[in-house]
């Protein structure tokens, strides 16, 4: 669907239907098709508005929030380096369905900040899970479909896995990413090491350097973004809308903690100890489940969803789409259905 048609879809109110009953492109009745030759063209990130701000436990979260009010809530996650303008599309095409949609800032992104300056600038796993859940109590949502990629798909797992009565439903990238630090000490085949490469440049004070130079910082976003989806083509006004993301105080430490955390180079917060401890024993998540692989993303373990099947003990579905790492970015369309077909799962 093309930028023409999805605003005369929009304006003349039956995105519903065509989420309801139409076709799309990169759904799971579809093969994959890629297009190695040239990058499918993408238009520009369409600009959200207005954004919104409010207190959510210890920060002060910058989302936005489109449709009903009275609608099915649904929380839309982004990852690294990404921002909720991942979600310019989804976004809308759910609230003319009918869903009330919120698209959070992580902490460290955008509009978010944290209400004190002594709070710890943790960033394991178990803080962006407590964020969300802070988020919904702030607005009065006790049961959400929780949507995700990335950063995002391990706060939705995490959520999923153990507060499953806050989760209707989950769609979920790449399956399962529940982070275990005694499984990531094992070392991976030189080829998926390489495509790690950003994690090791983290854990070096040079990295930390380089993430903090505002030139090298969007250098190191178009590199990676260019590397996890080879047939987007994405223009520079969409990746300069989502780097003004990255210009907040608390981007560098959060993402260098995020991933050093992940490496076991830096310690867990205690106040996450009993939680974490949790995380770590692999929980299974039995609430319905989409997961979606993209064709070309790097990162994928198993494009049938074999590698992580076992851990969604409940009504599930997988879905592969002909796209790389940012799934509802490079096809809002199909993970707009996926979202609505995990309500009938």
């Amino acid at each position: 669907m093309n930028r023409r048609t999805f605003t005369t879809l929009l304006g003349s109110g039956t995105i519903g239907a065509v989420l309801a009953g139409t076709p799309i492109a990169g759904s799971q009745a579809a093969e994959p098709q890629t297009e190695p030759q040239s990058r499918r063209p993408h238009p520009p990130a369409t600009r959200f508005g207005p954004l919104k701000r409010i207190r959510a436990g210890e920060l002060d979260t910058g989302y936005v929030e489109l449709g009903p009010a009275a609608g099915q809530p649904v929380v839309l996650m982004h990852g690294f380096p990404y921002d909720i303008h991942s979600y310019a599309e989804v976004a809308p095409l759910l609230a003319a369905a009918g869903f009330r949609v919120i698209v959070p800032y992580f902490r460290g992104y955008g509009t978010t900040r944290f209400r004190s300056p002594k709070t710890p600038r943790s960033a394991q796993q178990t803080a962006f899970a407590l964020d969300i859940l802070a988020l919904m109590d702030a607005l009065s949502i006790k049961r959400a479909v929780l949507a995700g990629y990335d950063w995002g798909s391990r706060t939705g797992n995490i959520i999923a896995a153990l507060w499953p009565h806050r989760v209707r439903a989950l769609v979920s990238v790449t399956g399962y990413l529940i982070t275990n630090l005694q499984a990531n000490r094992t070392p991976l085949p030189p080829r998926a090491e390489w495509a790690w490469w950003y994690q090791y440049y983290f854990a070096t004070e040079r990295g930390r350097q380089g993430l903090a130079d505002p030139t090298y910082r969007m250098d190191l976003a178009r590199l990676v973004w260019t590397f996890n989806s080879p047939g987007w083509a994405y223009d520079e006004g969409t990746l300069a809308t989502t780097a003004r993301a990255f210009d907040n105080p608390d981007f560098v430490d959060i993402v260098i903690f995020n991933y050093r955390w992940r490496l076991s180079l830096v310690g867990s917060d205690p106040r996450y100890a009993t939680i974490e401890s949790r995380l770590q024993a692999a929980p299974n998540i039995a609430v319905p489940t989409i997961t979606v692989d993209g064709a070309e993303d790097p990162f994928t373990p198993a494009d049938d969803g074999a590698g992580y099947r076992s851990h969604f003990t409940g009504p599930y579905d997988h879905r592969t789409f002909a796209v790389g790492h940012n799934v509802p970015q490079e096809d809002p369309v199909a993970f707009a259905r996926a979202v609505e077909d995990s309500l009938r799962l």
